[in-house]
């Protein structure tokens, strides 16, 4: 009888599709921080706080599998609007807005939680919307 897997880990890499990867890396980098770890005509990878991977894909680029030296890649990919959220300090919320604002980015929304936790949303220049969250809306964080 085969032994049961340890359970799942964290989420390590997410993925957006975009349109432009000039313009997702100005946004991810330029304004919030994210730091390059491989940057192609396919596909931006970036750091996120040194504990998960942002993969952003030039729109159409993944359609078909790749082929490396050490195995294929399925194809993958989405159309419309996608989310992610991206953990900040309560602490931090006034200054994330201000770095926001201060770089043309316009708050769509804010939101305090009946549980806590407070979230500021945003679109990156492809539409999608991006969440700066506190601890306190989930049981998790």
């Amino acid at each position: 009888m085969p032994s049961e897997p340890t359970a799942l880990g964290r989420v390590v890499e997410t993925a957006l599709y975009v349109d432009d990867l000039g313009r997702a890396r100005e946004f991810y980098v330029g304004v919030l921080g994210a730091r390059v770890m491989l940057d192609t005509a396919r596909l931006l990878a970036l750091d996120v706080a040194g504990e998960s991977v942002l993969l952003l894909f030039k729109r159409g680029e993944t359609l078909q599998p790749l082929d490396t030296p050490g195995g294929r890649v399925p194809s993958h990919g989405a159309s419309g609007v996608q989310h992610l959220a991206f953990a900040i300090p309560a602490s931090d919320v006034d200054a994330w807005i201000e770095r926001l604002t201060a770089a043309n980015v316009e708050i769509e929304s804010r939101v305090r939680w009946p549980r806590g936790g407070e979230s500021i949303y945003v679109r990156d220049p492809d539409g999608h919307s991006v969440e700066l969250i506190t601890p306190g809306l989930w049981a998790i964080y």
